[in-house]
């Protein structure tokens, strides 16, 4: 007699097993990203010895030799040059830093009325934050309140009135023009250039005229050629007694210069949409901005975000560039205090222009983060 076979069906799923001992932990990672193939060694080896060579004189001159507490620049000279530290061992002038740091974040703005781009600094924070979050609720009025109600809030604290003493935007200067300049640079860049890319590639001759005329003119230019003819030759143009304020010469021809790059990328985005897209919005009847808003352009932005956030860490860089219509932004106002006598030291321009750079380094590699994060986010239709 023949035992009969009952099937097993497994009522539960089976628990979760540990990964490999081979496959996790830091030895796992070394493997793949520093000696997966001879080429990796040999990189891995050069970049070693790189740091090796460059490291520790970097660090001499950060941390350890450098000069943290003073009042002029005796603290910061050695002592061929009048100082008190030791010929061949100076460092940074941090005390340099320390002495200016208010003057490189508001420039020459009234010290009793600072309060208020800290404030709007702080109005600035709260509304980014929950716009950077993907899950954050009311995303509309997020929006709203950060690209309208806050540069309207912005203008007259800045600026002055409703019983706030009126500011001269001359006195403006250091990391708050730098930021001003960038997010309104940012915040136009981008709609206008989406405007561009869809002009660009019009039906319309006449449309399509303009715009590449407009793209190909700004891109054969350089951003200083924009703003001095914004600050210069402009005004040349107005009829007798009409004028515009520096600051917004600068915003205008740095939002203008951004957008002809800004169009040719979301042009690259546009031309990469499958036709079928297309063709598929067609078919359900939609309207030609119905068609771009609801289906192309959320497919287009997303595809070429490295892009839109190249352009903007170049337009962020690229704000330094107003020092030469005479606006002091991060950089033109560490320049500026440079030729203080009082601070007069071979260290204090190399302390100066790196903490500049450090700066510039942290909000640039701060966006290119978080574009990383954006892609990883939306990448959910061209996974394998």
């Amino acid at each position: 007699m023949m035992a009969v076979i009952k099937p097993y069906v497994r009522s539960e799923m089976a628990p979760a097993m540990p990964a490999p001992s081979t496959a996790v932990g830091v030895a796992h990672w070394v493997r793949q990203n520093l000696l997966a193939t001879p080429k990796d060694v040999i990189m891995t080896i050069v970049a070693i010895a790189a740091l090796a060579y460059v490291l520790p004189g970097l660090l001499d001159w950060l941390l350890f030799n450098a000069t943290w507490t003073g009042s002029d620049r005796t603290a910061c000279a050695t002592v061929s040059a009048g100082g008190v530290v030791p010929d061949g061992q100076a460092g940074a002038c941090w005390p340099f830093v320390q002495a200016k740091f208010e003057q490189f974040i508001f420039g020459r703005y009234p010290i009793e009325e600072r309060w208020r781009p800290i404030l709007v600094g702080l109005l600035f924070v709260v509304l980014l934050i929950p716009m950077l979050i993907p899950k954050a609720p009311y995303k509309g009025w997020n929006a709203l309140a950060l690209f309208i109600v806050l540069p309207l809030i912005s203008f007259f604290l800045l600026t002055g009135g409703f019983g706030l003493e009126h500011v001269e935007t001359p006195l403006w200067g250091g990391l708050m023009v730098t930021l001003i300049l960038s997010f309104f640079g940012i915040t136009v860049s981008l709609p206008i250039g989406i405007i561009l890319a869809l002009g660009r590639r019009s039906n319309m001759p006449v449309i399509k005229m303009l715009c590449v005329l407009f793209i190909e003119v700004i891109r054969g230019i350089p951003l200083i050629t924009v703003l001095f003819f914004a600050s210069v030759m402009l005004p040349l143009f107005l009829p007798d007694g009409w004028t515009f304020d520096k600051l917004l010469r600068a915003l205008i021809g740095v939002s203008l210069f951004s957008s002809a790059y800004m169009a040719e990328v979301i042009r690259g985005g546009l031309q990469a949409i499958p036709k079928g897209q297309f063709e598929g919005a067609d078919s359900l009847g939609l309207s030609y901005w119905q068609k771009m808003r609801l289906i192309i352009l959320p497919q287009a932005i997303k595809l070429v975000i490295p892009g839109i956030v190249n352009t903007f860490i170049g337009l962020f860089k690229d704000t330094s560039l107003v020092s030469i219509i005479g606006m002091f932004d991060l950089l033109g106002i560490v320049t500026l205090n440079l030729s203080d006598s009082n601070w007069a030291t071979a260290q204090t321009p190399i302390t100066g222009f790196f903490f500049a750079g450090l700066i510039f380094w942290i909000f640039c590699f701060g966006m290119s983060r978080y574009s990383q994060f954006m892609e990883r986010h939306l990448d959910t239709g061209h996974r394998s």
